[in-house]
């Protein structure tokens, strides 16, 4: 494990590399995870982009989002469990908002399950609830669970 962590733009030849990252990162037991086709069909929107970090030859991390108009949406972001805390998921929603912003974007969205401890990752990125979903998610575990809608505006960066 290295301290240089490289963020790039992912290839559809990367495709295994994040799809690594995802059965990694993604519990099972709450069904958020995309398949190889779900994620393959990203590569072909010039309105959306996937990109990978990389710990030397290593993926450890990833983001996928799209442009719709003046407003960005964060699909997924993952870190490899045995590389979170080292600031990877800070970079890859840091770079995310460049390449939107670049995109010509100033509102920024995200939705996730009301009990992913990732709530704390993205307000500390200045994002915060503006929805709720009661009983939106129904995991592989059978629990019915809240989704919440997070915000974050270009004006707030």
């Amino acid at each position: 494990m290295s301290d240089e962590i490289r963020l790039a733009a992912a290839r559809v030849s990367d495709l295994a590399a994040v799809m690594r990252v995802m059965d990694a990162a993604f519990d099972p037991a709450y069904g958020e995870a995309w398949s190889g086709a779900q994620l393959f069909t990203l590569f072909a929107l010039p309105s959306a982009r996937v990109a990978l970090a990389w710990d030397g030859e290593r993926p450890c991390g990833f983001y996928a989002a799209r442009i719709a108009g003046p407003e960005s949406e964060l699909l997924l972001l993952a870190v490899d469990p045995s590389d979170r805390g080292r600031g990877i998921g800070a970079r890859l929603i840091g770079d995310w908002q460049i390449w939107a912003d670049a995109q010509g974007a100033d509102d920024y969205f995200l939705e996730m399950r009301a009990d992913n401890d990732a709530v704390h990752l993205y307000a500390r990125a200045g994002f915060s609830e503006c929805g709720r979903r009661p009983a939106y998610y129904r995991g592989g575990d059978g629990v019915v669970r809240d989704a919440i809608t997070m915000r974050r505006s270009s004006t707030g960066m």
